[in-house]
């Protein structure tokens, strides 16, 4: 790394996240601390709210400009907001290079740490931008370095307070009393230097108080509490009220008060702490952590009387024998005895039993803390079993109670947090609050910190977390909480090896949030993972194991899931198999009996749908009443087998038409309906159910009341779900269907406009729906094109919107990903007709323009978000300092995402691959946010936005442009004139004639030329290519393009596959279309605009000429490589004209031919080409070692590049699979930045070659300055000239087979 020049490399700012998590001290602010060359940089020390996870320091620190120079960056916690003693609490501490410093900033990537035993901290990493000073910079927004201490005083006061904090911090991690003595041992010596006016005594008595407070709690004795207690109260007297450290010290009084109340039961300090707590509320914000704290601390409850307790006899634990018969010991183990049970009378007397002893240990009591936590695990046990709210709401209380006698610190605070999260996530089910669920979240996280790596119990938050954060995800549809759940998930499994007893419970989890994300985003690899991780699971549950039943379920039900998403019924047969061992397994009487009848009715269900056998049915139905016997009302689940059967029911109708079952599949519904009454998270989806089935109903009677029902239910099922719920695409989408079905029944009063009406309400839910943003991308564009459909059919007004909608969904959905190959992919599977479609539904409409517009936004999606994020924007640097500081953020994002994915060879753990998927997401939502602030700049509303045909007019300033759309409804021409406007040609031809024209070519063009050169085969399809395009288009340009001048082709479709330039009648006299025009292509409009952006052409053309006539794997050797390269040379002007450069065969390798075309604008490339069908980024050009592929292109910056000429098989030929996306080696160089390209359409001979470039070049170069846009004519001119010469006649196929894309 270079660093000459510059004085001074300089930290702009640090960003950690997470900071508070874990710590086990209430945190009064964080600081960093960075030591380079000696000196010693602190920032400022920030303050937090429990809500905020990022700290970030923004002051300048300077670093030596030695890129060795080694840096030390700390980050602490402090505890106090005043003078600081020292620097408190050590959280994470790196040290690092200023050249690796300057490398993570520019690449964006944070410094990350490694995991140590010996911190506790949830922060993972560190963000620092890093900048460079010159000299002539003033130094006044500097960070001044610290001042070294010089009294021997302050440093010692200094040395014992630092080895305090750390002899703390390491006791809360180990327990080790002898750190906790010598802790207090230091704080002491540390309040001892500090006189009674001294500005640091406040500090040092507050410390040596936590510290000794602590040493009470552990070892229980109560007495020596009035020590810390009498040390919290000087040093509140030193900290009156507006000091910012007396809430804290307020806080902790407090909290020692309730200690001594809960085992002396002082009146005085219930009240005292009261009063306390009460000024910290009122002077706290809300989120603080000290506020949170004191209403944890305020929840404590007083004892109901001091004489319940023997104030004389501080170890007492338990009340008379006559009293309560069974001690708290005795009480745990019937706790534990009944959870492993399903025996209701045995956890009914087992909670009494708990509910008296409560009522004697009360709060004076260490006992009541593990009585409180068995009675609240045991009471949502039975609300699990018998759904019974009131036991959640008692859990609750109960729970909340506990966790306030376990405060920060308190070594059992980890597993009350995770109860208390369990609770609150149960009630979360059960009502659909979403506070609870978002406290649940912060509880768990909570707990997780307090787990550090290494902790027992860290793989059961890692399970707990992640399955909160699946179910917000399900709820709000938030992609982060989805990420955060495998993310976590993984990490569980990692701690559960091969032989760990709950490995199994690890795999199925992460398979399940695998499963959903394929769901959400449909790649197939999260899918086949999910399968592979619960058949490992199945693995370690052999015959005999108690979990085989559920395992077996699992997998059976993500095989199923399988079968929706390919078809493949192997995948539904051995589903059903896997289900039929399960409910082997569980025999009557087996707990997990109903669910396994439910699920294998389920897929017998599915099987009927696909075969129509009606044993199928039968059999699914009769398992179904069997799974709803077994779940009788009362039960959780029985409203899901209710759903289940009415589902089957209405099968049985659809199959036979009976009425009697259709019935039976409404009143069903009904039935589950009234089991999920107003504050049931499902009643939505119960009334979306019902509705379904009374639509289909009327479909079959006609009976308006079950519209207006339908209709309604829907309607109500919207109100209840809150505003960022994804199920609301559903209930949009049924909406939707519903008005359809209205429509199409007759019924409406047309006359009334009730006919447009219910039509209009139909594309209204279907636009709504469509944009729901937390119900995902691919739901979303999977949506839009049903509306598409609909709106089509109908011939609705909405239709244009429809198609923009769809194609900008899509775009969004394939920016997600950094992989151009799974980008293609993407393409594959949607329809690759969408933007012709859009373009003829727009011509019906007698809008050209807008059918222009469109088909520029919908074709060449890949090759446009590549290009997008090389968008020059030099104007934005004059528009003042936050559009220039707008262009530097979107230009930085844009280079992030330029740069290609990274690669991961075969091993590298998963858990780095989706680390890096979820970085590009985030980037990408960056990117699109400074994307939204530009186009708030004046002048800017349309920056990246689809062009308007205004704009796009441009790409016909040197000669018309002809675009040919081939759609399901018609054929068109669209000419396009520079000023004129635009003019629409329906073409005699339609998609059924196109494809045999293309498959006619395609192997006219293989037969063998007669001995004049003659191939039939070969003119016919030019002839009706000429008849059926060509002509019409020639005839309507002659009234504005002059013979000889020049067109562009722009073609869609099958139109992409056919010769378009070599059309004509091929007789004596015949026209055609090179006697008119000089024949171009361009993939799109946009792609032409840019090839005319004006250049810096340098007075000397750099021109390399590239060949390799034996590459890598080749079956043979083409011999006329190197004589072609010397011919070129040969044909270019000499120096200074044109500095000619030469890579042969023996030198042409993959990363010598790259750097080659960066560094010369104009190129010629001789060697093999080979097009890859099914991967076409894979298309390349041979070389010696590796190809040259078209992936390799694409990501190669030739925006300054003029002219290629690729002397090679199938350069210019795209793929059937996404015609559209124009994906060829000429295109991918054009799009890449080159202006003007020759390519080929087919095999080339290489006597072919050899005439065709002689020609071309003596053409191109001819008199004056190399001129790229004199490439055109020269290849026209060369194709003419040997089509002339009959004594040496050239095969048609080889006369046509070069063409010209490009400016």
């Amino acid at each position: 790394m270079n660093l000459g020049g510059v004085q001074q490399v300089v930290i702009t700012s640090i960003r950690a996240t997470d900071l508070s998590i874990g710590l086990q001290r209430i945190p009064a602010g964080f600081h960093a601390v960075v030591k380079a060359d000696g000196a010693e940089y602190q920032t400022s020390n920030l303050s937090i709210h429990v809500d905020q996870a990022v700290v970030e320091w923004h002051e300048r620190i300077p670093l030596p400009c030695d890129p060795s120079s080694k840096v030390r960056v700390s980050v602490y916690a402090s505890f106090e907001l005043g003078p600081m003693v020292c620097h408190g609490e050590l959280l994470r501490t790196f040290d690092i290079s200023v050249a690796e410093l300057l490398d993570h900033s520019e690449r964006s990537h944070p410094v990350i740490f490694e995991p140590k035993q010996d911190i506790v901290s949830a922060c993972t990493s560190v963000f620092m931008t890093v900048g460079q000073r010159h000299s002539d910079q003033d130094d006044g927004d500097l960070l001044c370095p610290l001042t070294t201490f010089t009294s021997r005083e302050m440093d010692a006061l200094t040395v014992k307070t630092d080895a305090g904090h750390r002899l703390l911090a390491r006791y809360r991690r180990t327990q080790n009393s002898r750190d906790l003595d010598q802790s207090i041992n230091h704080f002491k010596r540390a309040s001892d230097l500090c006189h009674v006016d001294h500005p640091y005594r406040p500090a040092a008595l507050f410390n040596l108080a936590t510290a000794k407070f602590i040493r009470c709690q552990a070892n229980g004795r109560s007495l020596d509490l009035d020590i810390p207690i009498s040390l919290f109260e000087e040093a509140l007297d030193l900290r009156p009220a507006g000091h910012p450290d007396r809430p804290t010290t307020q806080l902790h009084l407090a909290i020692s008060l309730l200690s001594r109340l809960a085992k002396r039961g002082y009146q005085t300090d219930v009240d005292m702490a009261e009063e306390l707590l009460s000024e910290v509320l009122d002077v706290c914000h809300p989120k603080s952590h000290i506020y949170k704290e004191a209403s944890i601390a305020m929840e404590t409850p007083a004892l109901p009387s001091a004489g319940s307790v023997d104030a004389n006899n501080v170890e007492q634990e338990r009340p008379a024998a006559s009293i309560l018969p069974l001690s708290p010991n005795q009480l745990t183990d019937r706790a534990k005895g009944c959870l492993q049970r399903d025996e209701p009378r045995d956890l009914d007397e087992v909670i009494s039993l708990h509910y008296d002893a409560l009522r004697c240990y009360n709060t004076g009591y260490a006992s009541r803390g593990q009585l409180l936590c068995n009675v609240s695990v045991m009471l949502l046990t039975r609300f699990k079993r018998r759904g019974n709210g009131k036991d959640l709401d008692q859990a609750f209380a109960l729970q909340t109670e506990e966790l306030a006698l376990c405060p920060v610190g308190h070594t059992g605070r980890s597993m009350s947090l995770n109860n208390l999260a369990n609770i609150l996530f149960s009630r979360f089910d059960l009502r659909g609050n979403d506070e609870d669920l978002d406290e649940a979240i912060a509880l768990d996280r909570e707990a997780l910190a307090l787990r550090p790596v290494g902790h027992t119990d860290r793989s059961r938050s890692l399970n707990n977390l992640p399955t909160s954060l699946f179910s917000r995800f399900k709820h709000r549809g938030n992609d982060e909480d989805l990420d955060q759940a495998i993310a976590l998930s993984r990490e569980a499994l990692a701690l559960r090896p091969v032989g760990h007893p709950n490995r199994s419970i690890s795999l199925s989890n992460l398979a399940n949030h695998l499963s959903s994300r394929f769901e959400h985003r449909g790649n197939e690899e999260d899918l086949d993972q999910a399968i592979a991780l619960l058949k490992e699971s199945l693995s370690l549950c052999p015959v005999g194991h108690i979990d085989r039943p559920l395992s077996l379920n699992n997998l059976a039900t993500h095989i199923a899931h399988r079968f929706d998403h390919r078809g493949n019924e192997k995948d539904l047969d051995q589903a059903i198999i896997l289900h039929r061992e399960a409910l082997a397994l569980c025999p009557v009487g087996h707990k997990d009996r109903s669910m396994s009848l439910s699920n294998l009715s389920n897929l017998l269900s599915s099987r009927f749908e696909r075969r129509g056998n009606d044993k199928d049915l039968g059999q699914a139905t009769a398992l179904q009443k069997e799974a709803l016997a077994l779940r009788p009302v009362g039960h959780t689940d029985r409203s899901a087998s209710l759903n289940n059967l009415a589902t089957l029911f209405s099968s049985s109708f659809k199959h036979r038409g009976n009425d009697e079952d259709m019935d039976e599949a409404i009143a069903l519904h009904r039935e589950a309906l009234a089991l999920r009454p107003v504050g049931n998270p499902d009643r939505s989806r119960s009334l979306n159910n019902l509705a379904a089935e009374l639509t289909s109903r009327f479909d079959h009677r006609g009976n308006r009341e079950d519209f207006d029902e339908s209709r309604e239910s829907l309607r109500y099922a919207l109100t209840l779900l809150t505003q960022h719920d994804p199920y609301q695409l559903v209930v949009h989408l049924s909406l939707a269907k519903v008005y359809l079905s209205f429509h199409r029944s007759g019924l409406e009063d047309t006359s009334a406009g009730e006919d447009t009406d219910s039509l209009n309400a139909a594309m209204h839910h279907f636009k709504a729906a469509a944009n729901v943003v937390s119900a995902g991308l691919m739901f979303r564009l999977e949506l839009s094109l049903f509306w598409v459909h609909h709106a089509d059919e109908h011939r609705h007004g909405t239709q244009l919107e429809a198609y923009a909608t769809s194609m900008q969904l899509l775009d969004a959905y394939m920016s997600q990903t950094a992989s151009v190959s799974s980008r293609h992919n993407i393409m594959k599977g949607f329809p690759t007709t969408l933007a012709v479609d859009a373009a003829s539904c727009a011509l019906r409409s007698g809008d050209v323009c807008c059918a222009v517009e469109l088909l520029e936004q919908g074709r060449t999606i890949i090759w446009t978000q590549m290009t997008r994020l090389r968008t020059p924007l030099d104007s934005l640097q004059t528009r003042g300092d936050h559009a220039a500081a707008l262009l530097k953020k979107f230009r930085d994002l844009s280079s992030l995402l330029d740069k290609p994915p990274a690669s991961h060879p075969e091993g590298t753990p998963i858990v780095n691959v989706e680390a890096e998927e979820t970085r590009y997401r985030r980037i990408v939502e960056d990117w699109n946010r400074a994307v939204e602030e530009i186009r708030k700049i004046e002048g800017m509303s349309r920056f990246l936005l689809p062009p308007l045909f205004s704009d796009l007019q441009d790409a016909a300033r040197d000669g018309p442009i002809i675009l040919l759309i081939a759609s399901k409804s018609s054929c068109h021409a669209i000419i396009i004139p520079h000023k004129q406007p635009p003019t629409s040609i329906q073409l005699p031809t339609n998609l059924d004639k196109l494809q045999i024209l293309v498959r006619a070519f395609q192997e006219g063009a293989q037969k063998e030329a007669g001995p004049k050169g003659n191939q039939t085969a070969l003119k016919k399809p030019l002839r009706e290519l000429w008849d059926l395009v060509a002509c019409p288009v020639v005839e309507s340009l002659e009234g504005f393009a002059r013979r000889g001048s020049r067109i562009w082709w722009c073609p869609t479709s099958l139109f992409n596959f056919l010769p378009l330039h070599a059309a004509g009648e091929y007789r004596a006299k015949g026209k055609s279309v090179s006697q008119r025009y000089i024949s171009s292509y361009t993939p799109s409009l946009t792609a032409l605009i840019k090839a005319r952006a004006s250049h810096n052409r340098p007075s000397s053309v750099p021109f390399v000429a590239i060949g390799q006539d034996c590459p890598a794997g080749a079956e043979f050797t083409l011999d006329a490589v190197e004589p072609e390269l010397e011919l070129v040379r040969r044909l270019l002007p000499p120096p200074p004209t044109v500095s000619f450069s030469k890579i042969t065969s023996a030198d042409a390798t993959k990363s010598r031919a790259l750097r080659a075309l960066r560094d010369n604008t104009w190129f010629h490339l001789a060697c093999h080409g080979t097009q890859k069908i099914e991967e076409p980024f894979k298309s390349a050009f041979l070389m010696r070692d590796e190809p040259l592929s078209l992936l390799d292109i694409s990501q190669t910056d030739l925006s300054q590049h003029e002219f290629a000429f690729l002397s090679a098989c199938e350069t210019a030929v795209g793929v059937f699979s996404t015609p559209d996306e124009v994906i060829h080696l000429a295109a991918g160089l054009q799009f890449s930045g080159v202006n003007s390209v020759v390519g080929t359409l087919w095999k080339v001979t290489d006597n072919t070659v050899q005439r065709l470039v002689e020609a071309f070049y003596k053409n191109l170069c001819g008199d004056g300055p190399m001129n790229s846009k004199r490439a055109a004519w020269a290849l026209h001119r060369a194709v003419q000239l040997l089509a002339c010469d009959t004594d040496n006649i050239m095969p048609l196929d080889q006369r046509i087979v070069f063409v010209h894309i490009g400016i």
